[in-house]
């Protein structure tokens, strides 16, 4: 049986569901993650062909680079999206699924950038700017 993933905003305004496996959840330290959320992001992807938004007009899209984007909810200002222009998946924070079952952590990318507040204290692969060949470049 093909798994299914639900989510949600904090409002409900929006909601979305990701069907098949999930990758496994990326802790990215950069600026942007950080100033967006409040901490790191931790987020999980899936192929855009697997992934049904409703509500899809409550999303506000945020260019945050020459490359990149941020999906939020417009009504109650919930993080939930990463997408990059060049990619066909689309990164969903870990926090915004009903259930976090099945989520593991799999990597921290731009460990350089992180806050000095706070440490790393897991034994995952930790990279100095983004994920190495083969993964995304951000969460």
């Amino acid at each position: 049986m093909v798994p299914v993933h639900t989510g949600r905003c904090l409002c409900g305004a929006v909601r979305f569901t990701a069907t098949g496996r999930l990758r496994g959840v990326i802790y990215c330290h950069c600026s942007q993650c950080r100033r967006q959320s409040g901490h790191f992001y931790a987020a999980t992807s899936v192929p855009d062909a697997a992934l049904a938004i409703e509500g899809g007009d409550n999303v506000t899209w945020f260019r945050a680079s020459a490359e990149a984007r941020r999906g939020f909810c417009r009504t109650c200002g919930s993080a939930l999206f990463w997408k990059h222009d060049d990619r066909a998946e689309t990164s969903l924070l870990a926090g915004a699924f009903d259930d976090s079952d099945g989520l593991a952590g799999e990597l921290h990318i731009f460990v350089g950038d992180k806050g000095s507040y706070y440490t790393i204290d897991d034994e995952l692969p930790r990279h100095e700017g983004p994920a190495p060949a083969g993964r995304s470049a951000k969460p």
